[in-house]
């Protein structure tokens, strides 16, 4: 009995682990190929064009033509689009002879309707062109919304920016109203607040009314790990909450977001650490600084990038870059520690450190980008 039991635990475990396996593109002597967080090889470097997971597939190139690999590196859907686009919500969108369309994880084709201009599934829809104005497609290629406004951005947490003539408001997945359309600047969707402007006065939407901050000029969007902001007041920069009242006044010269009750802020062009009472926490020493990762660690630099503990300790030596690898945008928190390792970079090439600065597989690549749980 307690053998079978083994057996099952293990066969358990064995699937969970597959389950929750994240990869990584990197690309050596030219060619592409994925790593697990150990540094082994799961998909050998043999692509000449291929980009990072999204879920369970990822695009790769052969003979000119795109398909879709899944984490054994096996075709789950065979290359034979001229162009192609990454999955979200289970769908991708496929290009032959000029034409754009969407195809499903096993590359059956999604009927929609006829439209000008298609657009990428985000967060379960996808925008669509209809006549000079846009609405919403659901997975099942069905109208969620019939085209009405001039332009709806991408969701964020299940609310996406629209824009009438020359103002903004929010929609939900349903196409549904969340903020009227009457705003002249608006943030993006966040659960902990959105900043909006009117006229000339910024603050931050609470209660379906604009709580005017007075004086502010900018206000920056929230981020996740607090309902504290920066919004920028005489050219100087503090902090808001959702409900639009100062909880730091302005007096940095840069912000950026808190994180583990941490924010990087700047004076005198030397960047420290404050908390949320605004009392600093790490000297103001550094030349540049981003947000603390879900790891306790954060980014710094003096003539290169190192990182810091909680306590300000110098955990890992001031001896990389961290800038972007192949990706075209990468915000302050891929910069940093993400699920125990973070993405750096030497005259040797790209690579990736534990918690510990160890160099993962003890190798460089001529490029690496993120990992990702192919799980989702």
């Amino acid at each position: 009995m307690k053998i079978a039991l083994t057996l099952v635990l293990g066969m358990f475990l064995g699937m969970v682990n597959l389950s929750a396996q994240e990869l990584a593109l990197v690309r050596e002597d030219g060619k592409f190929g994925y790593i697990d967080k150990s540094g082994a090889y799961v998909i050998q470097p043999k692509f000449e064009k291929a980009k990072s997971f999204s879920g369970p597939y990822a695009m790769a190139e052969k003979d000119g033509n795109w398909g879709y690999i899944n984490a054994s590196g096996e075709w789950a859907i065979e290359p034979k689009y001229d162009k192609a686009k990454k999955f979200n919500s289970g769908r991708a969108m496929v290009n032959t002879n000029d034409a754009w369309g969407y195809i499903d994880g096993s590359g059956n084709p999604l009927n929609v309707p006829a439209a000008e201009k298609y657009y990428d599934f985000n967060d379960g829809v996808a925008i669509i062109k209809r006549d000079d104005k846009v609405g919403l497609l659901g997975t099942d290629g069905k109208f969620i919304l019939e085209p009405k406004f001039d332009e709806i951005k991408n969701f964020h947490h299940g609310g996406a920016k629209v824009r009438n003539g020359d103002l903004w408001g929010m929609i939900d997945q349903k196409g549904e109203l969340t903020i009227p359309i009457e705003y002249k600047e608006l943030g993006f969707n966040h659960p902990s607040g959105v900043w909006g402007r009117k006229g000339d006065d910024f603050g931050i939407v609470a209660n379906g009314q604009l709580k005017v901050i007075p004086g502010v000029d900018r206000i920056w969007n929230f981020h996740d790990g607090s309902n504290f902001t920066y919004a920028r007041k005489n050219k100087k920069l503090g902090y808001v909450n959702n409900q639009g009242e100062w909880v730091i006044e302005p007096k940095f010269d840069k912000a950026r977001a808190f994180k583990n009750g941490l924010a990087p802020a700047a004076q005198s062009k030397k960047w420290g650490y404050i908390n949320e009472k605004g009392e600093t926490i790490i000297d103001f020493q550094y030349r540049d600084a981003e947000v603390f990762s879900n790891d306790g660690l954060a980014p710094v630099k003096d003539k290169d990038w190192g990182f810091i503990d909680t306590s300000g300790n110098l955990i890992i030596p001031m001896d990389y870059d961290i800038s972007v690898g192949l990706a075209f945008f990468q915000s302050g928190e891929d910069k940093g520690f993400i699920g125990g390792v973070s993405r750096v970079k030497t005259k040797k090439g790209w690579g990736y450190l534990d918690k510990d600065g160890k160099l993962l597989g003890n190798k460089w690549y001529q490029n690496a980008e993120l990992f990702v749980d192919t799980s989702k």
